[in-house]
């Protein structure tokens, strides 16, 4: 069975002759650390070491995600260091956010900690004014060079396209983007009018950036980043994402499905149990990670809402750093029932940790590459 063709029955609850496999990433550190232990130094990675666009070495399946330019501002902000010492840096980025970051344990594009966010692109109506022209769906630099050989290199593929690339967008992640968390939380509220602009003039935008490809390229799937959710609930809950999100996404679902795309993704961090029958109302049909420390439980998530909902992930990335009997508990809660089900892609619910050896995860490898039935080898030393 082709790759492409086994990611769409999978995702569609059909019989496949295994899983698709994927799986998420690598801190840098974690990277780093493998290295030292024994992994090759001269492997393709995709950028910041995540292996969402598949990965040979490891047995994951090739992904493409279509590299339209959804996310950069044109012009940009200046790109300027406006404080350093010793340990820390404050910079100004081109989206227009300006943080201060612990130089300390950088690597490969990841921190060991999180910056402090100082200021955003987007305060208040007049900001947002200046933003909004930054944002230009015709700017012919947002498609790929060369976009005539591009098509004809995806039409004889045989692995899963999507419509754009990973982690570049969503609805309420735009606002927090643009405007910070805190504000992306109270803007509803504070200034509700402000709200509806960004979110339709975002929604906007992407349709009208979109349908070009939309139109000339057959694709698998679409990935809203959204990163909505805390540990214990959604930062907008189900009351708000009905009233602010609800439509813009049942706006843009409609557009894709119109375009033949069968599978409509949802990528959230953090508890958005309380937001699942609206992902299913406006016509999400895959959720992941689903992140274990925020209680979310595929098994429980599969029991409630069945095959409305395909999900990936939902192994939790902790026991990989306790060892074998750890991993062999972690996965054995939940792996093969929901491959027996259907509509599952086994994956780590986040990117992996440095805390994890390099022994651990290609013990965790073979065992989830066992229970999905792939032929797959740890790598010799």
């Amino acid at each position: 069975m082709e790759s492409r063709e086994r990611f769409l029955r999978t995702l569609s609850f059909d019989t496949v002759d295994h899983p698709f496999s994927l799986d998420v990433g690598l801190w840098g550190q974690a990277a780093d650390r493998f290295r030292e232990e024994g992994m090759p130094t001269d492997m393709h990675w995709a950028p910041y070491h995540l292996f969402l666009d598949g990965n040979e070495y490891f047995g994951f399946e090739r992904v493409r995600w279509l590299e339209i330019d959804v996310l950069s501002m044109l012009p940009p902000f200046d790109v300027e260091v406006l404080e350093e010492d010793e340990r820390y840096v404050v910079m100004r980025y081109a989206d227009g956010h300006v943080s201060r970051a612990l130089k300390e344990g950088y690597a490969h594009g990841t921190r060991s900690s999180m910056d402090q966010y100082l200021s955003w692109a987007v305060s208040d109506r007049a900001s947002w004014e200046d933003v909004k022209r930054r944002f230009d769906a015709k700017s012919r630099t947002r498609y790929p060079a060369w976009w005539e050989d591009v098509k004809q290199c995806l039409a004889a593929r045989t692995y899963p396209l999507c419509v754009t690339q990973n982690g570049v967008f969503g609805l309420f992640s735009r606002l927090r983007a643009l405007m910070g968390t805190e504000n992306a939380c109270t803007v509803f509220y504070d200034d509700p009018a402000l709200a509806h602009d960004m979110l339709d003039y975002m929604t906007d935008y992407l349709i009208e950036l979109i349908t070009p490809a939309l139109e000339q390229v057959e694709f698998d799937f679409f990935n809203y980043f959204e990163d909505m959710a805390f540990k214990t609930g959604p930062l907008a809950g189900p009351n708000i994402s009905r009233k602010f999100l609800a439509p813009r996404y049942r706006r843009i679902n409609d557009h894709l499905r119109a375009h033949g795309v069968q599978h409509i993704w949802l990528d959230s961090d953090g508890n958005t149990e309380v937001l699942i029958p609206l992902m299913i109302d406006v016509g999400i049909t895959c959720h992941w990670p689903l992140e274990r420390a925020a209680g979310m439980d595929p098994l429980k998530i599969r029991n409630e809402y069945g095959h409305d909902l395909a999900l990936a992930g939902g192994i939790d990335k902790r026991p990989l750093a306790k060892g074998p009997e750890a991993i062999d508990e972690e996965l054995y809660h939940h792996v093969p029932q929901l491959i027996e089900d259907g509509g599952y892609i086994p994956m780590i619910d986040h990117t992996v940790p440095p805390d994890v050896s390099y022994e651990n995860w290609l013990y965790y490898l073979e065992v989830k590459h066992r229970m999905m039935g792939v032929d797959w080898n740890p790598p010799a030393d």
